[in-house]
């Protein structure tokens, strides 16, 4: 879980509903434009795993405010693909703040010192390799921007724009764009894509846990085959995200 600076009073999480409600109207854009104009976002930061579809609000970004800092989990675990690709983004589109962030070795060393957890216990593994360490890299930043969509997964099918969760403020922006409005912005833009989608990877994490998906399943369905888990944790539904 995500630990925060500050505390979120009632009228913030108020405020937030009325956000989410009014950016169901606008683009994905215009709602990152705005939301930055608002007390929740002061200070935020954008989460990225530089994965299939993570150019588009790179792009985004880099053209409303390419300042903003960009935290980039290398898990350790990573495809050389992703690597590659997130520096190439980050001179491509200009993001002037990129950070990458990784699992302390103590930490690797007491929970995984044979590199074998994600087979035995992957919500485990994602704790130390993922959560533990955005947690950590969040520490600065009052709020922050991810670029999940409800079309991804039944679990993000409910998901608000504006969402608080463990005490901060999380902009969806992306959340209600379809499978061919992305693809529609990435040609029309002229955006490199990751390369491993055109070998039929549609959700790209830890080399792993991520296998091809078919055409006619759900973009996330590649992730964490053989087992009952869909996210890694750091994006659980607000109401799960308590201690």
């Amino acid at each position: 879980m995500v630990g925060a600076p500050t505390a979120i009073s009632d009228a913030d999480i108020k405020f937030a509903a009325e956000l989410s409600e009014k950016y169901e109207k606008l683009q994905p854009a215009e709602i990152i434009a705005q939301a930055l104009e608002t007390r929740l976002f002061r200070k935020p930061a954008v989460v990225s795993s530089f994965g299939a579809e993570a150019v588009v609000l790179l792009h985004m970004v880099a053209s409303i405010r390419p300042s903003m800092p960009v935290v980039f989990i290398d898990t350790g675990k990573l495809f050389g693909e992703t690597l590659r690709y997130r520096d190439r983004l980050q001179h491509h589109l200009g993001l002037e703040d990129v950070r990458t962030v990784g699992p302390k070795k103590a930490e690797i060393e007491e929970h995984d010192p044979m590199g074998s957890l994600n087979r035995l216990s992957p919500d485990a593994c994602c704790a130390v390799r993922k959560t533990a360490v955005l947690n950590r890299a969040l520490q600065p930043f009052d709020s922050w921007l991810s670029g999940r969509k409800r079309h991804q997964s039944d679990l993000r099918r409910q998901m608000s724009i504006v969402e608080i969760a463990e005490g901060r403020a999380k902009l969806n922006p992306l959340s209600n764009w379809s499978q061919e409005e992305l693809k529609h912005y990435i040609i029309t833009n002229r955006l490199p894509m990751h390369p491993l989608t055109k070998d039929g990877y549609f959700s790209i994490g830890c080399l792993p846990c991520s296998e091809r998906a078919m055409p006619n399943e759900d973009p996330r369905s590649g992730r964490w085959k053989g087992f009952q888990k869909t996210e890694c944790g750091i994006h659980l539904p607000p109401d799960r995200n308590k201690d």
